[in-house]
């Protein structure tokens, strides 16, 4: 039987901004836990508006996948589209126009699977999974700095892409999975209903 220990959360001292950027914004936050021990930790704090990435799926078994370029790595990476929601957006609005400007296409169906963080204890950054489907051409004009290449990959093939030395974001990996055992589970339900 498990437990569930509902710890208090420590004081919060100090708030104090440490380095700011055009992207980034770095705070300095003084704690204090309820055992008296006292921290600073530093964190990057994120859009308040949320972020979206895409699983978008041109048929029943094959996903989208894009190749752009990664200043953090500084080389090209294979991941899925993604992006932030915009003020006044919705995610679901969001996913669709960042899905038409990354691929150039649109989705009839957009489904929210599941929300993903990135580091919690240094980023206060969450990501909302979305699944497109029932995909329509339509291309909108983005802020990449060049078209993105688009590639297309079978779901089911997850272990080979696994393999390439240009597919790693632990985000894309973890969603993928995710929907692909969503959709498993539901051709599995739909299978049993017909009986």
């Amino acid at each position: 039987m498990s437990e569930t220990y509902y710890l208090q959360k420590p004081q919060v001292l100090s708030r104090q901004s440490v380095a700011r950027s055009r992207l980034f914004h770095i705070e300095s936050l003084e704690l204090r836990f309820a055992n008296g021990a006292e921290r600073t930790f530093e964190r990057l704090t994120g859009s308040d508006h949320g972020a979206v990435m895409i699983i978008a799926m041109p048929d029943p078994e094959h996903v989208l996948l894009i190749r752009e370029y990664a200043a953090g790595f500084e080389d090209y990476v294979l991941t899925l589209p993604k992006g932030l929601v915009d003020p006044g957006e919705d995610p679901i609005t969001a996913a669709n126009r960042e899905l038409m400007e990354e691929c150039g296409f649109g989705a009839q169906r957009i489904e929210p699977l599941v929300e993903l963080s990135l580091a919690p204890n240094y980023m206060r950054h969450r990501m909302q999974v979305m699944l497109a489907t029932d995909l329509y051409p339509k291309r909108l004009p983005g802020d990449e700095p060049e078209q993105l290449v688009v590639e297309t990959h079978a779901l089911e093939e997850l272990p080979a892409l696994l393999l390439r030395e240009d597919f790693h974001e632990a985000r894309a990996i973890a969603a993928l999975f995710i929907a692909r055992d969503t959709l498993r589970q539901r051709r599995r339900e739909d299978t049993s209903m017909s009986w």
